[in-house]
């Protein structure tokens, strides 16, 4: 065994002349394994978080998405579909065509997003997971008629109701796309006028996310006056077994520079960033309470090397240097930080464990959220972040203790 740890092990277990230095040095450990435990239950809450966010969004955002660089629409070209279809980490590809619109139900008007899918759509998310009422239906070829699923946020502002034999219809006004002034367009019909009827409603639980309305795309693309096949984007599912940067990185080698291609996170980056920043300013929180508790610890450390002067002055007379006294303290302060730290990640995975099993912390007013209580979701990264975190601070207090100890003198004043 390393002789600095030797020391340090007996000095941390064996009895000491004043009691007062056991107790300190308890409160230190039993501090850094609240605080570690803290710690990681707090970055798995926000985790937790996290991933029922990208859960939700999964839903209705797209592994994949492909938009122009330049324009509002592009027409797709067939052999480059056809060469990323084959890509052997590509699932589905979906067209999407999407616009602003005017939707009008029972007297009630409200603005939107109108969006046109392909019957690819269904395989691409998992919109129809998130149906609160209704069924998946956009387009019914043996009546020719034109479903739509309406999100929540356009359900609740229009009171759309759904499943009573579809005999409600929505009407959509879209401006007409034209060269001519103004003048000329107002004193004509401006605006293009279309009846959908609601299969379903969606919930994404995200405003942005529940304010469209999606319907079979022949029809927007109609409704928009794109009549040479023009869409919005592609959205692609990809295959898990396959590694998602490679994929991307072959479909942008087909495309080129003339199109963005941007995997999930990137199509919210500000809303994961913004997770992520939060996560972290509550992970700097509790370190800076860490780092009070660490006082505790210079406290133990320095009563001990006072108790200890003898003890170091008979090792420096056997040719002990200071930089070993140092270390032997040093080793001191990370033991007790490590004893902490185990316990208190111990505490922490039985903690996660219990609120994943049995949510034991409910959400106050948990009738208004879609789970009951805080989720939970434990990472590798985040015990390895508090692991080197605990540590640092804890050698860090041990440097001062240790620094005084290696300026004992080998010769001892008689008081």
């Amino acid at each position: 065994m390393n002789l600095p740890f030797k020391f340090a092990r007996r000095y941390v277990f064996s009895k000491k002349s004043t009691n007062a230095i056991n107790i300190i040095s308890g409160i230190s450990v039993f501090g850094i394994c609240i605080g570690s435990m803290a710690l990681i239950v707090i970055m798995s809450v926000f985790n937790g978080f996290e991933g029922l966010l990208g859960n939700m969004i999964g839903a209705f955002k797209p592994d994949v998405k492909i938009t122009a660089v330049e324009g509002k629409v592009f027409i797709p070209d067939s052999d480059k579909l056809t060469q990323i279809s084959l890509l052997k980490g590509v699932k589905t590809i979906s067209k999407t065509l999407e616009e602003i619109a005017l939707f009008e139900y029972d007297g009630i008007q409200n603005i939107g997003n109108i969006k046109g899918v392909d019957k690819n759509y269904k395989k691409a998310t998992s919109i129809d997971t998130c149906l609160s009422s209704g069924r998946y239906l956009l387009y019914d070829s043996l009546s020719n008629v034109n479903y739509a699923l309406i999100g929540a946020t356009l359900e609740y502002t229009l009171n759309v109701s759904v499943g009573v034999a579809f005999n409600q219809h929505m009407t959509i006004y879209m401006p007409k796309r034209t060269k001519k002034n103004l003048s000329a367009s107002l004193s004509k019909k401006p605006f293009k006028k279309r009846n959908v009827y609601p299969s379903a409603i969606y919930a994404i639980q995200q405003p942005e996310h529940d304010n469209y309305v999606i319907t079979n795309l022949k029809f927007v693309q109609e409704l928009t006056s794109y009549k040479n096949g023009e869409i919005s984007s592609l959205e692609i599912k990809l295959d898990k077994n396959f590694s998602s940067s490679n994929t991307i990185g072959k479909i942008r080698e087909i495309l080129g520079e003339e199109f963005l291609i941007q995997n999930r996170y990137q199509q919210d980056e500000a809303l994961y960033k913004i997770t992520n920043l939060e996560k972290y300013v509550a992970f700097l929180i509790f370190a800076f309470t860490l780092v009070l508790v660490a006082f505790n610890m210079v406290g133990a450390l320095w009563m001990l090397v006072l108790e200890k002067k003898k003890d170091i002055s008979t090792l420096k007379s056997m040719g002990a240097t200071n930089l070993l006294i140092r270390k032997i303290f040093i080793a001191e302060g990370f033991l007790l930080s490590f004893s902490g730290l185990f316990f208190g990640c111990i505490l922490a995975v039985i903690l996660c464990f219990l609120q994943q099993e049995y949510g034991l912390v409910q959400l106050s007013g948990s009738g208004d959220f879609i789970i009951d209580a805080y989720p939970v979701e434990m990472r590798f990264r985040d015990f390895i972040e508090v692991i080197i975190t605990v540590l640092a601070i804890g050698t860090f207090a041990a440097w001062i203790p240790a620094q005084r100890a290696s300026k004992i003198s080998t010769i001892l004043r008689k008081d």
